[in-house]
């Protein structure tokens, strides 16, 4: 059995409609929804929510315990196969940079993904990503990877593409 340490920071993946207000936010996780219309033979996720945010509003010091989360997911016994960020795609490329930089050498897939659109709307990107970063966790070597739209790229040289909606490298 494959293990998978899954941390949520929200983003537009996770954000939620309120009826009420017409407002798009950040409230809680909703990746229990997302996972539980996945077929997941093999692989147990462990989830961690550590904060939900926009990731417009992060600050270093967010970017600084996603750093913290990771290292101390990465370092469980047994080490997990793998672990997954949730993250807002407008900084994802930044705490990425990041998660690069501190970590350094890693002997796990590190994979970062979101969604352009929310998980509740239609057309959404949100499950699609999600399945394709807990299925790269099986399959990429260790390193930091940016994982959507049928892509995997590594870090350093992220970039988020706002034209044509996705990820590419830093040309």
């Amino acid at each position: 059995m494959r293990h998978v340490v899954l941390i949520t920071t929200g983003g537009t993946i996770e954000k939620t409609y309120d009826e009420t207000t017409g407002s798009l936010d950040n409230r809680r996780s909703i990746v229990g929804r997302m996972l539980g219309r996945l077929r997941l033979d093999g692989v147990a996720i462990s989830t961690i929510e550590l904060m939900s945010k926009d990731s417009l509003h992060m600050t270093d010091e967010d970017r600084a315990r996603i750093v913290a989360a990771v290292r101390v997911a990465a370092g469980g016994t047994p080490p997990p196969s793998g672990v997954v960020v949730l993250h807002g795609t407008d900084t994802l490329a930044q705490t990425g940079e990041s998660l690069h930089a501190a970590l350094g050498r890693v002997s796990i897939p590190i994979i970062l993904t979101g969604a352009m659109r929310p998980y509740e709307m239609k057309r959404s990107d949100a499950l699609q990503n999600l399945t394709e970063a807990v299925f790269a966790t099986g399959v990429l070597s260790p390193g930091v990877y940016c994982v959507a739209h049928g892509k995997a790229l590594a870090f350093p040289g992220v970039v988020k593409d706002r034209d044509r909606g996705t990820f590419a490298k830093r040309s």
